[in-house]
């Protein structure tokens, strides 16, 4: 009797080992697939952004609205930059920087369409104060009484309209709606990328106004 009770221990300690070993697997599988929701949430918390999506994504709306435009080192930044060019958009910068701050723009956007769209206002049609090709079409043509006037036109329009209206929150998709070129936004990126490098390049611009 106290063999058979021995053998039949032994038996059942064979079967439970053999029942784990079959449901580990299972078990593995069901944790590796998660719900679709517990997915999204991965993702979510680790996204993978191509370089270039990041890029046009620079259109970033973080103002400093606590800084004065005549004590904020973005004025010098853009003013120094924009003599390299010999841009008669100079004298302006602290517009740029106002208007940006006012309407939620990155303050690089507005100066970078004008690069692209008049080499900084080397480039316009005549007496027009227009350096952004606004409205230029044909024989059309917007025509401001100043460039600062142009700016804040700019400005406001491009969140207001662009942004609020039609949902933009990119360069990219800003794009979509103000030139009909498809290398628009790469191209506006490249001269918003020129003062991010310019302004890294000279941080005594930031420290000589800011002691």
């Amino acid at each position: 009797m106290e063999k058979r009770q021995i053998t039949t221990g032994l038996y059942l300690v064979v079967l439970t080992t053999l029942f784990t070993l079959t449901l580990y697997p299972l078990k593995l599988q069901a944790q590796e697939s998660l719900s679709p929701a517990a997915t999204k949430s991965a993702a979510l918390d680790a996204p993978h952004i191509p370089k270039q999506q990041t890029a046009l994504a620079s259109a970033a709306l973080v103002p400093n609205l606590d800084t004065q435009p005549k004590d904020d080192p973005r004025v010098k930044i853009l003013e120094e930059f924009l003599k390299q060019y010999d841009s008669p958009l100079v004298p302006h910068a602290a517009t740029f920087v106002r208007e940006a701050d006012k309407y939620r723009l990155d303050y690089r956007l507005v100066a970078a369409i004008s690069g692209l769209e008049s080499t900084f206002g080397h480039y316009i049609p005549y007496n027009s104060y227009n350096a952004w090709g606004w409205g230029v079409y044909g024989n059309n043509v917007i025509n401001f009484t100043s460039y600062d006037e142009a700016i804040e036109t700019i400005s406001k329009e491009l969140r207001h309209r662009y942004m609020n209206r039609w949902g933009a929150t990119t360069v990219l998709e800003i794009g979509r709606f103000y030139a009909s070129s498809p290398t628009w936004a790469s191209r506006v990126v490249y001269f918003m990328e020129k003062i991010r490098e310019f302004e890294v390049k000279n941080p005594q611009l930031a420290l000589s106004i800011s002691l």
